[in-house]
């Protein structure tokens, strides 16, 4: 069983990088530091509230990059005539989970900005499945909408607390406590029973969107279940519907994220390796009009993946002698290396940690078992 798809950071940004580069999204480089004050605007939109800040010698109160889409915004051109395709690998600064500690994060992601049909949207979910089929073959892509919710909530006037609860049961998927805070706010019976009935939406999409269909309510909620459906049939005639889930336990802030949202997960990591969606209202933040779409993968949650195995230096060893043909030598390390893993060659074995060996002498190849020298 392929496990994982990816032998290091390095390779894992060649292959991505190619992929979104072949359906014309160009390299976006940005700058190690921001204004501050881009962040701590918009410090909901971040994942996690800290900011690592410092004075630049102009006096100016300046930050360590923790994302990267801000900046993509902020210099986003702002036009439905030529929508903005850009993908990115790109350094964050970021304080982990499990340390409590500042640690620098490589993450890659792709951003469309312009008008968002259904071909658009389509194609940026479909590479966001592609990039998870290229870490592992065992991948979820778990799918939800915004727009959805909105849609049950349009007659509802809440307060920016009780929203949050309405999304916290959601999220938690806590039928009885979303009815008993239905019942608190005093939200109609319908509603309260399409919010109850939403928290327990999960599994194949074609299980579920039946019973999302059962829910919907007005021609918001109808939209939304259009826009799911017309997706997954866009997945299934590009052939990447195998691993699409509907989960509406997926929610995110609503003054950022407007419609379609998603997180990807991969076989022995626990949390999610990509996420991403529409943030149409963060571009309204901005003063911008341009729709907007797209999605994270988070190369550090891969790390464990990366040296599940075994902890190896490289993939392959490549031992050769004084009659070794230097031109099939280079040919070979080449064929090798264009597979994805990572080759070294000398001629002594040292005391290196490798998963195959192989030797040459003259213009002949042979792998030898690891324990046989």
């Amino acid at each position: 069983m392929k496990k994982i798809g990816f032998a290091n950071e390095e390779t894992a940004v060649m292959e991505l990088s190619r992929l979104y580069s072949k359906y014309g999204f160009r390299h976006y480089k940005m700058s190690k530091f921001e204004e501050y004050e881009l962040y701590s605007q918009n410090k909901d939109f971040l994942i996690g509230n800290t900011v690592l800040a410092f004075t630049d010698t102009n006096g100016a109160l300046m930050a360590l990059k923790p994302d990267v889409t801000l900046s993509i915004v902020k210099n986003s051109n702002d036009t439905f005539i030529e929508p903005e395709k850009v993908y990115y690998s790109e350094n964050v600064y970021r304080v982990d989970k499990g340390t409590h500690r500042f640690k620098e994060i490589l993450q890659m992601g792709l951003e469309l900005i312009g008008e968002i049909d259904t071909y658009s949207a389509g194609e940026v979910i479909m590479l966001a499945k592609m990039s998870l089929n290229a870490i592992s073959e065992r991948n979820i892509l778990d799918i939800s909408h915004m727009g959805f919710l909105q849609g049950l909530l349009e007659n509802v006037n809440l307060s920016n607390r009780k929203m949050n609860r309405i999304i916290e049961c959601i999220r938690s998927k806590n039928t009885l406590e979303m009815q008993a805070v239905c019942k608190e706010f005093g939200i109609d019976f319908n509603t309260a029973n399409a919010l109850s009935a939403l928290t327990g939406i999960y599994g194949s999409f074609e299980k579920c969107i039946g019973e999302l269909k059962n829910i919907s309510v007005n021609d918001t909620t109808e939209k939304a279940v259009d826009e799911l459906q017309n997706i997954y049939n866009y997945l299934k005639t590009c052939g990447c519907s195998n691993g699409i889930n509907l989960d509406f336990s997926i929610v995110n802030d609503l003054h950022y994220y407007n419609g379609i949202i998603f997180n990807g997960f991969v076989e022995g990591v626990p949390n999610a390796v990509l996420s991403g969606g529409r943030y149409d209202n963060l571009m309204r933040k901005f003063g911008k009009k341009s729709g907007a779409l797209g999605f994270g993968v988070y190369l550090d949650q891969l790390e464990r993946l990366m040296c599940s195995d075994e902890d190896f230096d490289f993939d392959v060893l490549i031992l050769y002698d004084d009659n070794a043909d230097l031109a099939f030598l280079a040919e070979q390390a080449k064929k090798l290396s264009a597979n994805g893993e990572s080759v070294r060659v000398q001629k002594n074995r040292g005391s290196f940690r490798y998963k195959k060996i192989f030797k040459i002498t003259g213009d002949n190849i042979k792998e030898i078992e690891v324990d046989n020298l």
